[in-house]
């Protein structure tokens, strides 16, 4: 397997969905802007969703068209439906992402809709993308666990991630919601998947809540996933899973893999200036550990 490992940048759009308080728009475009800067290669830049439902992504067309595109750098965006596809597409983005579940519950809590109904949504919007020559990622959310129904049998995982693999998505990104997984059971559901998906095509989403998301991200890097996705300062959660925590935080995972003698081609110096940046703008401190850590000791030296 290659020793190189893809980072998926959410703190942007993730990070940012579930805060109570509104941010200034000036501030997403400087995070995106400042996050190009450090060697990401994808940073999902917003989400193109009603704002009665997610109120902090209402600006997502002004945050689109004013940041500053960097070559070689991805700016994916959310888009449930053929209008958020459109108003995404009209604001100039060429990769768009979409998402369900693999627990009904959540599905319907989360979107209105059961998973079925989901997949049938998405359908006109990959039409669209194959025409537009738009990049798709597909979410399956819930891929451990759900808030509402518990348990979530593998085979529903390898049901909805083959749907969307067949319907297109270029990359499947499974998605522990609730940070509830541990490693037995990552290991298990990911194996499982790629026995229909390709591993290559498959992605991490793995949000810390029970401070499994590192272990669980090893066992799955053994087993060949090399896309990560992850969140600068650990920011986020999820507006539809009470107590949630946010993603693992992106300098804990650039931390971890350059330990483990794998390429991200991320400045971890620079991300960690960028994670301390956002968190005072957030008024709290940095999730991250290693960004605590590694931010204290460059700047106590000076």
């Amino acid at each position: 397997m290659s020793d190189y490992v893809r980072l998926v940048e959410m703190s942007a759009r993730d990070g940012l969905q579930n805060e109570s308080a509104p941010i200034n728009t000036a501030d997403k475009i400087e995070l995106i802007n400042r996050l190009s800067e450090t060697g990401l290669p994808s940073i999902e830049a917003t989400a193109f969703v009603s704002p009665k439902w997610v109120p902090q992504m209402a600006d997502a067309t002004e945050v689109l068209t004013g940041i500053r595109r960097k070559p070689g750098v991805d700016y994916p965006v959310l888009t449930p439906n053929l209008q958020g596809y459109q108003r995404a597409i009209e604001a100039g983005a060429r990769e768009v992402a979409v998402f369900t579940a693999a627990s009904e519950g959540f599905s319907l809590k989360n979107t209105n809709a059961s998973i079925a109904q989901t997949l049938e949504r998405f359908a006109p919007i990959m039409e669209a993308a194959r025409a537009d020559n738009v990049k798709v990622r597909g979410y399956v959310s819930t891929v451990l666990g759900c808030p509402i129904q518990g348990e979530v049998a593998v085979s529903e995982v390898v049901r909805v991630a083959t749907a969307m693999h067949e319907l297109g998505c270029y990359e499947i990104s499974l998605g522990d919601t609730i940070g509830v997984g541990t490693p037995a059971k990552a290991r298990a559901m990911l194996r499982a998947v790629a026995q229909q998906v390709p591993v290559e095509r498959l992605a991490l989403h793995f949000h810390d809540t029970y401070g499994q998301a590192l272990a669980n991200i090893l066992v799955c890097l053994e087993e060949g996933a090399r896309v990560i996705d992850a969140s600068a300062a650990g920011t986020g959660g999820c507006p539809y899973a009470k107590g949630a925590t946010g993603n693992v935080a992106t300098e804990d995972v650039i931390y971890f893999l350059h330990g483990q003698g794998l390429r991200t081609g991320v400045d971890l110096d620079a991300l960690t200036d960028v994670g301390h940046w956002l968190s005072e703008r957030l008024g709290r401190a940095s999730q991250s550990r290693a960004g605590r850590a590694l931010y204290v000791k460059r700047h106590s030296s000076n």
